[in-house]
């Protein structure tokens, strides 16, 4: 653990980013980013090649055509926006967005997805201390990557992307989505801890007024989550479980 923070006792529910913080879908999304605009900007001739950092600078975390406009626009390149029923061929930003979805699709039916031991020892720690849980993720494959994990049964409220999409709401770096997952569950966003793993997450965490912002280490940098406003950074969830409270919050004194 990074810093010294008050412990979670008096915080009243848990919003969970997904990818990189519940599942290593991460690995996942990055090796589908990785595949699809590697063959994108070669097939234009950009000399600047596609990698990880990019990943981190301009995707991780952001609903996927947003990742795909900030990516586009780091090597200079326009393309008409196009529908969202635009064939993965298609040379529009709807249609790199398929066309990454396609890929990722593919890599979670041919290998599937196991979530971080870590993870699912405090989700379940929190469940029993009586904390509310809730996902807020911005990929529209929470659903899927939930089940595929074994994890849909803990959560009664999912905010992904499509519920994003759904009510008009501006995806992460804007607090929005984590707002609307704190609504869901009866809570303040005072009496909430957000959990993310990506920058344009723990800046939502920040910007919404949370009670507390962890930020999981999966690859942006212990020091880098600090300067985008979490609160504390950890390698494992498993190491907050000491801090949580032993019994519900919410019952009288």
């Amino acid at each position: 653990m990074t810093t010294d923070v008050p412990r979670l006792t008096g915080l009243r529910g848990v919003l969970f980013d997904l990818d990189g913080v519940l599942t290593p879908t991460a690995e996942v999304h990055r090796r589908a980013w990785r595949r699809m605009f590697s063959a994108a900007l070669a097939a234009r001739g950009v000399v600047e090649p596609y990698t990880d950092a990019d990943y981190f600078a301009y995707i991780d975390g952001k609903p996927r055509l947003d990742g795909v406009r900030a990516m586009l626009a780091s090597r200079g390149i326009v393309l008409p926006e196009g529908t969202p029923g635009d064939d993965p061929v298609a040379e529009t930003v709807a249609g790199l967005g398929n066309r990454k979805n396609a890929a990722f699709t593919a890599e979670l039916a041919e290998n599937g997805v196991t979530p971080y031991p870590g993870s699912v020892a405090f989700l379940d720690a929190a469940i029993a201390a009586g904390l509310a849980v809730a996902v807020v993720s911005s990929s529209r494959n929470a659903e899927p990557v939930l089940r595929a994990a074994g994890l849909r049964d803990r959560f009664a409220h999912v905010v992904d992307g499509e519920v994003a999409a759904a009510l008009g709401l501006p995806g992460k770096p804007a607090p929005d989505t984590y707002l609307h997952g704190a609504r869901l569950l009866g809570l303040g966003a005072e009496e909430c801890v957000v959990v993310e793993d990506a920058h344009s997450g723990v800046q939502a965490g920040r910007d919404g007024g949370f009670g507390l912002v962890v930020g999981v280490d999966r690859g942006a940098g212990a020091l880098e989550l600090l300067a985008s406003g979490a609160d504390l950074v950890v390698d494992d969830l498993a190491e907050l479980i000491p801090e949580l409270p032993t019994a519900d919050p919410r019952d009288p004194a």
